[in-house]
């Protein structure tokens, strides 16, 4: 997906048997209209040049401070630059469920006659597709792997500060609102590309991390995995009250009903999303795959931030559940490049891991053809 770091808006049974199984690691309206108007009365006037005006529903992220060290350099600075042979298209989807502009990253691979991967890329509050696409850098890195982007664009008509609606019960299920949406154009650009079915993925920062984790949800059918950014687990809120009182808070959200691998990125001083939001995301995975061993490891990135990354997996296998989480970073795109908002380009490459992680992944034709949960 084509997709300013943002902010949310106001906002097991058996697992199948091609994906194991896992547990957690040890280490780790109107009565509250006042109360509302006030936290965003409050977000919106902080000082800091580093976040941007919120409409009426969100809070904008400050955007991410510069690497201590002088050697660290934006991840994106040390991509190739993509062929003329490639191309970043603009569209439009119309569904019985909306209407959505879109970017696409076609790499030059298109034309090569085997189906490629594609991956749903969902920006964040305050952010456009072709914003988020400068800021993660994953066009540059889908020309290498050869995977098909698209970046579908939240229109301030259905969010004043183009929030996903994370939070909306219309907008968090299978068959409705912008899951329904999401899904139909994704299925479109399976068609229209000739993308392998096989391997459709999902990310989002902030409000389309929350997103991309409910549409994955919705339909493990038709994704093989999803990343989430700086986000919130699903059922984690009901309304634009709930949705404050959860970014602050945390909230464990909902059981999941089906296993979809899952990676997570989240900073540890997030002060937009709480980043124990990214544990609960990170814990409602895990159940849904019994069985599996924790795996921590602490590194740093050189002239950047330390991170603990968690793996999840079977033996020696490959994760099927990964938490990040990036020490001293904020609600920022790890390892981001400064030519997007919303960044932190000292953090790990998220775009990167969550490409490594998502190509390790697909759906079986046994998946694809099975009713919904």
């Amino acid at each position: 997906m084509r997709r300013r770091g943002h902010v949310h808006p106001n906002a097991a049974p058996n697992p199948v048997t091609r994906r194991p199984r896992l547990r957690i690691g040890t280490r780790r309206r109107k009565s509250g209209a006042n109360a509302m108007a006030g936290l965003m009365g409050a977000f919106m006037k902080t000082a800091t040049k580093a976040m941007t005006q919120a409409a009426t529903a969100a809070v904008q992220p400050p955007k991410a401070a510069k690497p201590k060290s002088a050697k660290s350099k934006p991840a994106a600075k040390l991509r190739a630059v993509a062929p003329r042979s490639a191309r970043f298209e603009t569209g439009t989807h119309t569904s019985a469920h909306g209407t959505r502009k879109y970017r696409v990253y076609l790499p030059s691979a298109i034309g090569a006659g085997v189906p490629l991967p594609l991956l749903v890329m969902l920006h964040g509050c305050g952010q456009t597709p072709e914003d988020f696409a400068k800021g993660t850098g994953m066009n540059a890195l889908a020309e290498q792997r050869g995977v098909i982007v698209v970046y579908p664009a939240q229109p301030r008509e259905a969010h004043a500060n183009r929030c996903w609606n994370w939070f909306r019960p219309e907008d968090q299920g299978r068959d409705g609102g912008e899951p329904a949406l999401l899904a139909s154009l994704t299925r479109d650009m399976l068609a229209r590309y000739g993308a392998d079915p096989a391997r459709v993925y999902v990310a989002g920062l902030s409000a389309g991390g929350s997103t991309a984790m409910l549409l994955a949800h919705a339909y493990p059918d038709l994704f093989a995995a999803v990343g989430c950014h700086s986000g919130l687990p699903p059922g984690a809120a009901g309304d634009k009250t709930s949705a404050i009182i959860a970014m602050k808070q945390g909230s464990p959200g909902r059981r999941l009903a089906t296993p979809v691998p899952t990676i997570i990125f989240h900073g540890s001083d997030d002060h937009i999303v709480t980043p124990r939001n990214g544990r609960f995301v990170a814990i409602r995975a895990v159940e849904t795959f019994p069985g599996l061993r924790a795996v921590e490891l602490t590194r740093t990135v050189p002239g950047g931030r330390a991170y603990v990354r968690t793996s999840h997996r079977v033996g020696q296998g490959r994760s099927w559940v990964e938490h990040w989480l990036v020490r001293g970073a904020g609600h920022a795109w790890s390892g981001g490049s400064r030519a997007g908002r919303f960044v932190d380009p000292g953090g790990p490459d998220a775009s990167a891991q969550m490409l490594r992680f998502f190509l390790s992944h697909r759906t079986t034709r046994k998946t694809r053809t099975a009713p919904p949960a």
